[in-house]
């Protein structure tokens, strides 16, 4: 695979780099993306290109983001220019409608900014198809986390008002080169085609939910106290000594439309 040739790359620390090389997850992945032919396809961070290669067996083109220009050097000199598209960059900076619809999305993202690329992916999910993207661990059992779950938080709920989401691969730091000290997981994200709960206003509802995670142990009345009153939440059928951790997506919905009304 290209991911083992000659000249040999030192991982970048500060690019969260550690390259997947296990063929088992590797393939487990693909099968789980299934990539056709014609498909729109972009692959977050190809690293050495675990991925990227069998990708470019089944695809008929593949665009690629990645920030490292030794890795770019080495992607151009290993694949087909007119099949392998890349875009140099930082995917945090990256125009995801350049790409055109209907677009997969796959990737082994960089941990240190895994957070807020899954928000800037939620985005653009009107144009995106899927995502099927690995992770740590800890960041995908937030994601896929229930109401009342210790885990269920900020990202659980923005990401769950966009998506339906399951966990598919769990994976070993041993299948890393450099082993990481975490484990990791494939997720898998499926835009809604209609919102289950759609929010009137979504910069409140990203408000109240920030407001609302950010002092995890304190009760609504006091972590919404000056956005609304306790007699407005029981109003809404929403208890103000509850925790955030214990309000499902519809319950912050109303909240936010509750306070984005018009006087």
């Amino acid at each position: 695979m290209s991911g083992r040739t000659t000249p040999r790359h030192i991982p970048r620390k500060r690019f969260g780099q550690n390259f997947l090389v296990d063929d088992g997850i590797i393939a487990g992945i693909i099968e789980a993306v299934r990539p056709q032919r014609r498909d729109n396809l972009v692959e977050i961070g190809p690293g050495l290109g675990a991925l990227t290669t069998p990708l470019l067996e089944r695809l008929d083109r593949l665009h690629v983001i990645e920030i490292d220009r030794d890795l770019i050097a080495r992607l151009r000199g290993l694949h087909d220019p007119e099949q392998l598209l890349i875009h140099e960059g930082d995917v945090l900076e990256f125009d995801f409608t350049a790409l055109g619809e209907s677009l997969r999305v796959v990737g082994n993202l960089p941990y240190n900014i895994s957070t807020p690329l899954l928000f800037r992916l939620a985005a653009f999910a009107g144009r995106i198809r899927d995502i099927h993207v690995m992770l740590q661990k800890e960041v995908v059992e937030r994601m896929v986390a229930a109401p009342g779950d210790a885990e269920f938080s900020r990202l659980s709920v923005m990401l769950q008002y966009r998506f339906d989401m399951e966990k598919l691969i769990d994976v070993p730091p041993e299948s890393f080169e450099p082993a990481p000290k975490v484990d990791s997981a494939v997720v898998r994200l499926m835009p809604f085609t209609t919102l289950p709960h759609p929010a009137r206003d979504e910069g409140m509802l990203a408000e109240v939910v920030a407001r609302a995670f950010g002092q995890r142990r304190k009760t609504l009345r006091n972590t919404l106290k000056g956005m609304v009153t306790a007699e407005q939440l029981a109003q809404l059928g929403i208890d103000a000594g509850a925790r955030a951790q214990e309000l499902a997506v519809a319950d912050f919905v109303r909240i936010a439309d509750a306070v984005a009304a018009p006087a």
